[in-house]
């Protein structure tokens, strides 16, 4: 685990992160290194004989007489930067420090919150996964263990909140990535649940596991046409935290396809490898109503992951197959590589069951790595939002604005409903090809009663990255979706 500590100056021998940037009148470059003093002079001389930009994503090592000090791009100079500014340059220089222990950040800031993101980013930035090296790992570099901030303020007990915050926040986003990352030899439905009872025990929270039997005898339909093909048997895992005087009550939803083949519509084998991530959402819920829990808002969760493996054998569901859903609803099984939305289905309508009994939901999001469509329309670094009710989409906006993900609003078109339509069955899993990513959505909106705030969360592209890593970006797991999610919980807190 990452410790975020705050102090008002870097110890002796520290190595020291500042910023750089880059002047858009005069284009030359300023040091931006916050509270601390730095020799400038000669920092700037070195910058310049290196070819510095200071762009994003550019850390440079500079050997000092007084330590190692890293320079880290933040673009265009200005008074004062933008949260997602900061927490990237941050990121990219914890990313960058593999090897060391420890590393003082001396960024730039003008609130409190400046700071918090700061913190926030170094601490996402010092991730690394060697869970299965074994004789390569004694050549890894370890990622840094302790982060201290360097402020002014380090004394003040809102920035220390926000400094502990950011340790949160890192802890149980490298729990999602750590879970998208295990193999799917090593993370089963059952071991996710199991993972994920054993923490949410600690933490105080509810835990109700439904195996195959539980889920077959009570009408899932959804969840075990899935995972019927697989020896790894399917679950419903469902954590509930619920706080005296919750000011909101929210259900999260996550996809928990712990490997998908793609079923009897077989997948390609390029690519393949990385249909572990497919339950990418699940641990995305998961990981957010236990930071929520750690930061003891007042805003109940309820958190559900239909878990299953989609896979091929004389048991797996077959294109046609008529399955029926949690609820009695049909659904005609034309793809059975569309099979997120099956699972999402079941637990939405349980999820939406169980928040009536509590006295009502205020609102209902799912998130999944749904559709390939998703990243032809909007690419590997920004999820989509559909959604039944345009206040709770804005609200959701605002948070992913605050927290620093990407995500656009895209639309539910009636006219693509039709192209859901069976004539043997309610409803079809898949309908027109063109515009996947919406008709998945519509498929999803039958299981939302009316009235019931919904969003839908796509997030197949951002969930996992295969390439270069970016920002507190690492190659694998991102853990996309959980900061969104804390921070809407966070608003919903704050509201009289």
């Amino acid at each position: 685990m990452t410790t975020v500590k705050l102090s008002e100056k870097a110890g002796a021998g520290d190595v020291l992160v500042i910023g750089i940037s880059r002047s858009e009148t005069t284009k030359k470059l300023q040091i931006e290194a916050g509270s601390s003093s730095v020799n400038q002079r000669d920092i700037l001389r070195a910058l310049d004989a290196v070819g510095a930009t200071a762009s994003f994503d550019e850390v440079i090592k500079l050997p000092t007489e007084s330590g190692l000090v890293v320079t880290t791009g933040l673009g265009t100079s200005a008074k004062s930067y933008p949260h997602e500014v900061l927490r990237r340059a941050a990121g990219a220089a914890a990313r960058e420090l593999m090897g060391n222990t420890h590393a003082a950040f001396s960024l730039p800031y003008s609130t409190s919150s400046d700071i918090g993101a700061i913190a926030e980013g170094a601490a996402l930035g010092a991730y690394d996964f060697t869970e299965f090296r074994s004789s390569s790992k004694i050549d890894r570099k370890v990622a840094l263990s302790k982060i201290t901030v360097i402020t002014q303020l380090a004394k003040d007990a809102a920035v220390k909140k926000l400094a502990v915050r950011a340790e949160l926040i890192a802890e149980y986003t490298f729990l999602v990535r750590n879970l998208i990352n295990t193999p799917p030899s090593h993370l089963t439905p059952d071991s996710f649940s199991l993972q994920a009872k054993k923490i949410a025990t600690k933490l105080g929270l509810k835990v109700e596991i439904l195996n195959a039997t539980t889920l077959k005898a009570k009408g899932f339909g959804g969840i075990s046409a899935v995972g019927q093909g697989s020896a790894n048997t399917p679950r419903l895992l469902h954590i509930s935290y619920a706080p005296t005087k919750a000011k909101k009550r929210y259900a999260f939803v996550g996809k928990g396809i712990t490997f998908d083949s793609g079923g009897l519509a077989l997948k390609p084998a390029n690519g393949m490898e990385e249909m572990k991530s497919d339950m990418s959402g699940a641990a995305a819920v998961v990981g957010a109503i236990f930071t929520i829990a750690s930061l003891k808002l007042p805003v109940a969760i309820d958190a559900w992951a239909p878990l299953a493996e989609n896979m091929i054998s004389e048991n797996a569901t077959r294109p046609s197959d008529i399955i029926t859903m949690y609820g009695g609803k049909t659904v005609e099984v034309l793809n059975p590589d569309a099979e997120g939305r099956l699972v999402l289905g079941d637990a939405l309508v349980r999820a939406t069951e169980v928040g009536k009994k509590a006295g009502g939901l205020d609102g209902i999001i799912d998130v999944a790595t749904l559709t390939g469509a998703q990243v032809v329309a909007l690419g590997t670094r920004t999820s989509a939002v559909m959604t039944n009710d345009l206040n709770f989409s804005g609200e959701f906006l605002t948070a992913a604005n605050l927290s620093g993900e990407q995500v656009w609003p895209m639309p539910l078109p009636e006219e693509l409903r039709a192209s859901l339509d069976s004539p043997v069955a309610d409803m079809a899993n898949i309908g027109d090809r063109m515009g996947g990513m919406l008709v998945a959505g519509l498929f999803l909106r039958e299981f939302i009663e009316p009235g019931l705030p919904w969003l839908h969360l796509d997030i197949a592209g951002p969930a996992f990255n295969p390439h270069k890593a970016h920002g507190y970006t690492p190659v694998g797991g991102t853990g996309v979706a959980l900061r969104t999610l804390v921070v809407l919980a966070e608003l919903a807190s704050s509201q009289k």
